[in-house]
């Protein structure tokens, strides 16, 4: 039987406080180093129980870069909710009307939605970054944040049934898909959080917490490389010669 992670590596998340500080510290030098925007759309969507306020540091950085960076304004994030399900949708529809196809960036929970607008509405989405989104995961029990989503679920829409089938046994997304993940991630089980090799998808591990993905440098430095590629000309990432270290080699999918 599946199980969740270990308490020890629940505890270590604790660690996306110094992760916090660390990423404000080396800001400065990431935007010298980045790749710049053209003020493309990009929707930031927050993790389990978190709302934008979690999300201002990439979106600042995001914004520095020359991106039109977003969050979702729909507050916390406390499951598919019908106010949150309806906001998500308006809010992708304004950003594609304004300014052509949107980056969808989620982070832990946002990244599953962040698939999920993107099987509905291939037409309004460019690509999609998911930070530890435990999409391949099929019972909430396996994720150490299961009971207070259960505790929530009368609150969540009947028009969708959340954690759903595995998304490896569901259909491909029709954009590219890069997916960030850590192995100590101590609120999902990185396995849950990876694809299938496709043509157009990737995994990139990063050293750190899940709850501190948001801020990580190297999620940022992937983040900025995926957002900065030419519309068509998708490839996969490959980290700059000086920061292989921070990036260990990615493992295959196993169902």
């Amino acid at each position: 039987m599946t199980q969740r992670p270990s308490r020890l590596r629940m505890a270590l998340e604790l660690r996306s406080v110094p992760e916090l500080m660390g990423f404000f510290m080396s800001a400065p030098a990431l935007w010298s180093i980045l790749p710049r925007g053209k003020g493309r759309p990009v929707l930031v969507l927050p993790g389990f129980m978190a709302g934008d306020s979690s999300t201002r540091p990439l979106r600042t950085l995001l914004r520095a870069l020359g991106h039109n960076a977003v969050g979702w304004g729909l507050g916390s994030n406390i499951g598919p909710t019908p106010k949150i399900l309806d906001g998500m949708i308006a809010l992708l529809d304004k950003l594609d009307n304004d300014d052509g196809p949107v980056d969808l960036i989620g982070w832990s929970l946002g990244g599953i939605y962040a698939r999920e607008m993107a099987r509905l509405a291939p037409q309004a989405v460019r690509q999609v970054i998911t930070l530890g989104s435990p999409f391949q995961i099929s019972d909430s029990s396996e994720s150490n944040v299961g009971p207070m989503f259960h505790a929530l679920q009368g609150t969540h829409s009947d028009r969708i049934v959340m954690p759903r089938i595995a998304d490896h046994a569901r259909e491909q997304i029709p954009v590219p898909t890069t997916a960030v993940y850590s192995r100590s991630d101590g609120i999902v089980r990185w396995k849950h959080c990876i694809d299938p090799s496709q043509p157009q998808s990737e995994n990139i591990e990063v050293r750190g917490s899940h709850c501190g993905l948001g801020h990580n440098p190297a999620a940022v430095m992937v983040i900025a490389d995926r957002l900065a590629h030419v519309t068509g000309q998708w490839h996969p990432y490959v980290p700059p010669a000086a920061a292989r270290r921070l990036f260990p080699e990615p493992v295959d999918y196993v169902a």
